[in-house]
């Protein structure tokens, strides 16, 4: 029998991270302290240790994360075993088993970005596509803090075998007309992207059902798709648990994020995101150069933030 390629072999995992009660945290620190781990100073961190082979950080958030050549060992052996007492890395498809079901993931981005469009992602994907991006170590949007690894992820997704996606958003001036038009409401108007990219995606390939991180306890998004048979939509907190859910946001975030890119180009600016006061200065930038009926073909009219840039631009 022919020998195992390396390539075969399940990769090893150099990240994880994990939510820790403060007892357990500090339980966790005890044991680095007495096994004679380096401490050093991390930024937001209540305390971080190394060896050789591993990083441990602990954020004032509540999140560990664990990276290196050690993170599986440390997990299964010292965070599981000692800490924890719960057995989970390896073990996804024994406590969500769900998540490897067929279905459909749904996120949005842009929503409190003052500009560039609001966009919804729907991925559809299997067991064999999620088993692969946990052992990539896919994480959900708003855990990656750079935009070259948001689309870096975002490529991989694509490339998934068996995978399917669809993406609905506007330009801004029709995203502007779009909130007039049901009625100012945010929320209608996001469950009708919703609708409209499971729709295409379910098109592509037909799932049972589909998870939705939720962003209202109104049946928005349910309503608009009562003529789509065989497909019931959960929606819960948290979604992005779910890998496929977790991959939709990277997905939105990358369609979001290539958007700006080309609003920066029209503007001249590398616009910010968010709607910060920064973020409101460079809006009455736009403003003063273009003229406040152009402000529309950059930003989200109905933020505070862009009423308050024109006013001040005056």
């Amino acid at each position: 029998m022919a020998k195992k390629q390396n390539s075969d072999l399940p990769k090893q995992k150099t990240l994880y991270t994990k939510k820790l009660t403060p007892e357990q945290a500090d339980k966790l620190e005890d044991w680095l302290d007495k096994h004679l781990w380096i401490p050093y100073e991390v930024a937001y961190a209540k305390f971080a240790f190394k060896d050789k082979f591993t990083n441990v950080v602990y954020y004032n958030s509540g999140k560990l994360v664990i990276q290196g050549k050690g993170t599986e060992t440390f997990v299964q052996f010292v965070l599981e075993a000692q800490i924890t007492g719960v057995a989970e890395m390896g073990y996804e498809a024994v406590h969500h088993p769900e998540w490897f079901e067929a279905h459909a993931g749904i996120d949005e981005s842009g929503k409190g970005d003052l500009f560039g469009p609001l966009v919804s992602a729907c991925v559809i994907a299997d067991g064999k596509a999620v088993q692969y991006w946990i052992d990539e170590g896919l994480k959900e949007s708003k855990r990656v803090t750079s935009d070259n690894a948001v689309l870096a992820m975002a490529k991989k997704i694509k490339q998934t075998k068996g995978v399917e996606i669809a993406v609905s958003y506007a330009s801004m001036e029709k995203y502007n007309a779009l909130y007039i038009k049901f009625g100012r409401n945010l929320n209608k108007l996001l469950a009708w992207f919703h609708a409209t990219a499971i729709r295409s995606a379910l098109e592509k390939r037909h799932v049972p059902w589909g998870m939705l991180d939720q962003f209202t306890k109104q049946p928005l998004v349910q309503n608009q798709l009562k003529d789509v048979k065989n497909f019931n939509l959960k929606m819960q907190t948290k979604a992005e648990e779910d890998p496929v859910v977790a991959a939709a946001s990277i997905v939105a975030r990358a369609t979001y994020i290539y958007a700006m890119r080309k609003l920066n180009d029209e503007s001249g600016l590398e616009l910010k995101k968010g709607a910060s006061a920064s973020v409101r200065e460079q809006a009455k930038e736009i403003v003063a150069k273009f003229g406040a009926s152009e402000l529309k073909r950059f930003a989200k009219l109905h933020f505070k933030t862009a009423s308050e840039a024109i006013a001040e631009a005056k």
